[in-house]
Parts: C-alpha cells; sequence; structure tokens
C-alpha cells in the first residue's frame, strides 16, 4: 500500500506551477483527483495548503498523498502493449544517442522520422520520448525541430532548466548548426550568403514555404550561408549549410531559389526534362543535420557531429566524395 510521500523541489523546477509539478512527477494522475487532493489539504507544500497555481520554490518539500503515489505506480504491473511499446521506443532511441550526460541528449535522426505528431504521422520522436521518462516521471523536452526527411541532430532537454537555457541559445542564436546537402548543379559562387523572405501557403500538396517580398504579409525574413565543399562535374554539389534564422524549410528553399535544388526535394526540386536522375542515387531528400556547437545548461560547449544516414552515405560513395576531408579543412 502507498504511503505519503515528501518529496523536494529541485533547481530546475522554480517558479513552476503545483499542478504541472504533479504533472511531471506522477503524470498518471488526473487532473480532478489532483484539485480533490488539493481542495482537501492533503497536498501541501512546507506544511501549509496551496493552490493549483501556486509556484514552487527550490527546497520546498511537497506532500504526496497515498492517492497521487498510488496512481503513479499503477501503470508499473504487467507487460502492456504501451509498456512494450515504450521498450521498442527505448531501443530505437538509445541506438540514435550522439551524447547524453543528465541534462542533455543529442539523437541523430534517421530521415522518414518527423520530429512531433501531426496529419497521418503515426509515430515521432516527440511521442518516442515517453520511454525516456526520469524516476521523477519528467519526459525529456523537445527545444527545436528539423524536417521529417532531413537527418542529423536533434537536440533534446532532460529536465526543465534544461530546456529553458537551450531554447533561449536558439532564440538568441547562439548555437553554430551546420548541415551537408547534395544539390543539382554548381553554384555561381563558390560561398555566400542567401537572404529573403520566406512566406508559408496551402498548396493540393500540403504546407509549401515561397520567396515573398519585404513587407509581405506573415512573412519572415530568412538568411542562409552556404560553401561548396566539392563538385562532380557540372551536375552535382555538395554544400555546406549555415541556418542564421530558423524558418520552415529554409534551406531547401534557399537552395532552389539559387539555382540548385537538394536532390530529391519532394517539393522544391522541380522537374527538369533534360536532367537525368543519377543512377544508384536514391530519390530521398540529401539534407543532413550534420554539426552542433551549442552552449551546455551547466556551461562549456556541447560540440557534436552526426554521420551520414544510409542513403547519402551511398551517394558519397558513387560520386567518390570523402567526408573525412571536410571534416578535416573545417577543424
Amino acid at each position: 500500500m502507498a504511503s505519503v510521500e515528501q518529496k523536494q523541489v529541485d533547481d530546475d523546477e522554480a517558479g513552476m506551477r503545483v499542478d504541472r509539478w504533479f504533472k511531471a512527477h506522477y503524470p498518471d494522475l488526473a487532473f480532478g483527483a489532483l484539485q480533490k487532493l488539493l481542495r482537501s489539504g492533503q497536498v501541501r507544500v512546507d506544511g501549509g495548503r496551496v493552490k493549483a497555481e501556486t509556484r514552487l520554490e527550490p527546497g520546498q518539500t511537497v506532500r504526496v498523498p497515498p492517492m497521487a503515489a498510488q496512481g503513479n505506480s499503477a501503470s508499473k504491473g504487467p507487460l502492456t502493449a504501451r509498456t512494450m511499446r515504450n521498450r521498442s521506443d527505448d531501443d530505437a532511441l538509445k541506438a540514435m544517442i550522439l551524447f547524453e550526460d543528465r541534462k542533455v541528449i543529442v539523437l541523430n535522426k534517421p530521415a522518414g522520422l518527423a520530429v512531433q505528431g501531426g496529419s497521418g504521422v503515426v509515430r515521432h520522436v516527440d511521442g518516442m520520448l515517453e520511454a525516456f521518462r526520469n524516476t521523477k516521471g519528467e519526459k525529456p523536452r523537445l527545444v527545436h525541430r528539423i524536417d521529417r526527411d532531413t537527418s542529423g541532430i536533434l537536440v533534446i532537454a532532460r529536465t526543465r532548466g534544461a530546456a529553458q537555457r537551450l531554447t533561449a541559445s536558439f532564440r538568441e542564436r547562439d548555437t553554430k548548426k551546420t548541415y551537408w546537402a547534395l544539390v543539382k548543379g554548381v553554384p555561381k559562387q563558390r560561398e555566400g550568403r542567401i537572404s529573403t523572405w520566406l512566406v508559408k501557403e496551402q498548396t493540393p500538396d500540403g504546407d509549401r514555404m515561397r520567396i515573398a517580398k519585404h513587407g509581405e504579409p506573415d512573412s519572415d525574413h530568412a538568411i542562409s550561408e552556404y560553401r561548396l565543399i566539392e563538385s562532380a562535374g557540372q551536375r552535382m554539389s555538395w554544400l555546406e549549410m549555415e541556418p542564421y534564422t530558423g524558418r520552415t524549410h529554409q534551406l531547401r528553399v534557399h537552395a532552389a531559389h539559387m539555382g540548385c535544388p537538394i536532390i530529391g526535394d519532394p517539393k522544391y526540386f522541380d522537374d527538369d526534362p533534360n536532367w537525368e536522375f543519377p543512377g544508384g542515387i536514391q530519390k530521398k531528400l540529401h539534407l543532413h543535420a550534420r554539426r552542433i556547437i551549442i552552449p551546455h545548461p551547466d556551461g562549456g560547449l556541447i560540440n557534436v557531429t552526426a554521420p551520414l544516414p544510409p542513403h547519402m552515405k551511398q551517394s558519397w560513395n558513387l560520386l567518390g566524395f570523402d567526408e573525412a576531408d571536410a571534416d578535416k579543412e573545417e577543424e
């Protein structure tokens, strides 16, 4: 039988509402049940009554009544479809890990796996992270996104405080994100900056971004930088790309805008009757989040590189590109 628990509020939980604290620690406790516990005074903080909206401070002690503690352990019963799925997701996520500590996880997301749910999306990283809930019931948090068909670096926060600091780093552009892309043709200049305005429009094939005029309603400024690493004649090029801003499909639109659409892009690679798709190269998006350098929530830097996905590795081998040479050049 469950008994009363006394739990201390962590530093990462400063300013957290009581109801959200219970949601993080006891996800199986219904909101209505928590309200009854609060009204009856069974939930207390440092011995005093509190409301759902009360903000917590580090070091405070939360009294957790048996009903809440029991609700949290109810899911630890016999093997169910949900627990089996969680174990499968746990294994899949562990296979993606490039870096982890008690605050941060960096994954190498495979192409084709969505980051979040949406229309027709059954499996996605955000849902899989349920398998990584810690002993307090806290689920890791997404702090940025990459497209479903883009592979590579995805940063996850293990705690609420880490999520706040990492999100701020992305918002304040304290991060350096490097992508590799295989594109059609060769840019006119070996390196450069692309600065445009982008706006989202609906099409029969779903949402699509297009180049907009300055000041056009709902448009956002987007800036990307690129560098030519190597080319295969005049047919295809290997580009290193860095998004200074983080707009939807930004690199894909900018590559197409300069006349070098990314190979395998279903939205922005316009069919050219005079251009034949090379044999042996798969018609998958050839865009990979290769590297990230980002401040760690506890100080210092996280510097992680993700190996190429299988379809891009195959293309690199066919074209005679050597990723090791590019890494040496960057170092």
